[in-house]
């Protein structure tokens, strides 16, 4: 088990009465806790920092935690979550379990037993939660191979060095291939705001990235109307 002083912890909780008495009740007991109100801010939040522990509330504004859970799973598979709910429904807690959840806290809780359950999650968590959280970095696409963290996009003909927002956006794309990557969410987490003139910027950088993976036709960055982009590599 990481030492405890040395474990960061993402709380997203939209009630913030709460989520600050947590977020003092946990610092005070050593761990470095980061709080967010929303699911959006809570992935943009895990998305640009490495976390050891997620807590997060099921019903969020936004993005609610099942969904955000879900989104946290496609860039680490290893990293414990938590869910604090309000429901004690059997079926919500089976829908938090097969989602990847490590344990359910419902609310009223006192906080021995959220230290408990905190240092049972931790106890089992797997090696990699002891050092840096296990990252997505390297995807390959067709007859591409991208690497997020050196900006590097290769082909057998062609190598090309990305723009760290170019990278950041195809790396979301890669998270979510095969399936919606909203604007609000892109925007939201390569650009830090979900704003119309920000929105034609990105819709420049995904028109850039289809000139780049042009040498593959096996892969598209489709449009979703009025809700985002798809990325799809036919095999």
């Amino acid at each position: 088990m990481a030492n405890k002083e040395r474990i960061k912890v993402l709380l997203v909780e939209d009630d913030l009465n709460l989520g600050f008495v947590i977020q003092d009740h946990l610092r005070n007991e050593g761990y470095q806790v980061d709080l967010e109100k929303d699911g959006y801010a809570g992935f943009q939040k895990f998305y640009n920092s490495g976390y050891e522990l997620c807590i997060l509330d099921v019903m969020l504004p936004k993005k609610d935690g099942f969904t955000l859970a879900e989104d946290i799973r496609k860039i680490d598979q290893e990293v414990p979550i938590l869910f604090l709910t309000a429901k004690s429904m059997t079926e919500d807690k089976i829908k938090g379990f097969k989602l990847g959840a490590d344990d359910y806290l419902t609310k009223p809780f006192n906080f021995d037993e959220l230290d408990l359950r905190i240092k049972a999650i931790m106890k089992r968590a797997r090696p990699t939660t002891e050092g840096q959280p296990a990252e997505r970095d390297v995807f390959d696409l067709g007859a591409f191979t991208f690497d997020y963290k050196n900006l590097s996009l290769k082909h057998p003909d062609e190598e090309r060095t990305l723009t760290k927002k170019e990278a950041e956006l195809l790396r979301m794309l890669c998270l979510h291939r095969d399936q919606v990557l909203t604007r609000e969410m892109a925007l939201t987490v390569v650009w830090g705001s979900d704003d119309y003139f920000l929105g034609r910027s990105m819709d420049v950088f995904i028109t850039k990235l289809r000139k780049y993976l042009k040498l593959d036709d096996r892969i598209k960055i489709m449009n979703v109307h009025g809700v985002g982009f798809k990325l799809i590599v036919d095999e």
